[in-house]
């Protein structure tokens, strides 16, 4: 794309906009381009350079040194990672512009700090060298330094597998099986779908290939009664319903009402009746309590740091910190105690996260079962081999960019033994 005055401008309006990150960067551009009513050219140019420079923002931090403004780093962005040349940039600088970015593409990244290399703050590279060399590290940096590919999840309810391949083709898509999941779709670039007859049928949603799994993990059954504790937008819910076939009663809940209003369009799309969408005020709402002890399988999908994202989520690694991940595991510790309350003797209980931290992750399942003897913990590999899913995994569910191909996933499955203990009610005098 001819890169001019007006989309250089337009670029650096949106970074200064949107790199003070008080807000997601996904949604800070949405209302950047409703304000600004430009062209699609334009608004591609804007999104690649805003996410180009989050993902490679403490490179280009470095490049820019003191002088770090939105335009430094549209410019090095352009130059270092985005496929142009000085000669294409030369009619748009400044006099003192031209020498110093010929050093930034002659900076070697693979002489510099391991934070830079990998692009991850210090704090989180100090996190992850409890579970991974500094080689794995970089590796998984690098990773998610790349633009996540589109996948797409068959509603098994309406449809199958081939029959979708088959369409994308007809439309001019071209698309394959994903390698674990038997019920994903991989297509290549980023083809818009969502005029497809085939998603407007609810054949299809959007949804990453690790998300998928965690679906069979849970591996509900017809006529049973399942809880998707935390269902957001609802992606992994509609999965659980599929498998359901429409059977039994599966309840989507969630503490945020927008979220759960934005699953109604795709719960009318895909064609399920067995799913109730329940607004709850908190972990302990009456509307949890009501349904102790009668549940069969609980998926926590538990809110976390989204560290497993970053491929989407670029600006993540800037907005957690050490402190917003201790409120975190608080937060996870109760979700977890609470929705385990739920399950009938032999239910089942999957905790996952989109993290990559073993303070979300291992830590919180460790200290629940330490708490919890009424449960015991099913290795996620022996579940995955039930289901027919070729991935070799041991007690845990870890999948990451670099290996799999997916976003960052944890998983660990627990089923319960006996039931648990009731309180004794003590009234006062």
């Amino acid at each position: 794309m001819l890169l001019t005055e007006y989309r250089l401008d337009l670029s650096v309006q949106a970074l200064r906009t949107i790199l003070p990150l008080e807000h997601p960067a996904d949604t800070s551009l949405r209302y950047f381009f409703q304000a600004e009513r430009i062209g699609s050219n334009e608004r591609a140019l804007i999104a690649e350079t805003v996410f180009g420079v989050l993902r490679h923002r403490l490179f280009l931090e470095h490049g820019c040194g003191e002088q770090n403004t939105p335009r430094r780093m549209a410019l090095a962005y352009w130059v270092k990672f985005g496929g142009y040349n000085l000669r294409e940039l030369t009619p748009l600088l400044k006099a003192t512009e031209s020498e110093w970015l010929v050093h930034v593409k002659s900076l070697k990244v693979n002489e510099l700090p391991l934070s830079i290399q990998a692009e991850l703050p210090d704090w989180i590279i100090e996190k992850l060298r409890t579970q991974y060399s500094d080689e794995e590290i970089l590796a998984l940096g690098q990773s998610m330094q790349q633009a996540a590919g589109l996948d797409l999840r068959v509603n098994t309810y309406l449809a199958n597998q081939a029959e979708i391949l088959t369409g994308l083709q007809a439309e001019g898509v071209t698309a394959e099986a994903t390698p674990y999941s038997p019920i994903g779709i991989r297509c290549k670039g980023k083809p818009a779908l969502n005029k497809s007859p085939m998603f407007e049928a609810g054949k299809f949603e959007v949804q990453d290939e690790g998300s998928q799994l965690l679906g069979f993990l849970v591996a509900p059954k017809r006529n049973e009664m399942v809880v998707d504790f935390c269902a957001g937008a609802g992606g992994k819910t509609l999965m659980l319903g599929a498998m359901m076939n429409s059977q039994g009663r599966l309840y989507a809940f969630d503490v945020s009402e927008k979220r759960l209003a934005n699953l109604k369009p795709r719960l009318k799309r895909s064609g399920l009746s067995n799913l109730q969408p329940q607004l709850i005020a908190h972990e302990n709402d009456q509307k949890v309590k009501r349904l102790a002890g009668k549940i069969d399988r609980v998926l926590v999908d538990s809110p976390c740091s989204g560290l497993g994202t970053l491929r989407r989520n670029p600006d993540l690694k800037f907005r957690q910190s050490p402190h917003s991940l201790a409120e975190l595991t608080q937060k996870q510790t109760n979700i977890l105690a609470s929705a385990s309350k739920l399950l009938k003797k032999g239910g089942r209980l999957v905790y996952a996260t989109c993290s990559l931290l073993r303070e979300e992750n291992q830590n919180i399942v460790e200290n629940f079962l330490s708490t919890h003897p009424e449960f015991k913990l099913l290795p996620a590999g022996e579940v995955l081999a039930q289901q027919k899913i070729p991935l070799e995994m041991g007690d845990f569910l870890q999948l990451l960019p670099q290996k799999h191909g997916t976003d960052g996933f944890f998983a660990a499955v627990m089923e319960r033994q006996s039931p648990a203990a009731q309180p004794i009610d003590r009234q006062e005098d």
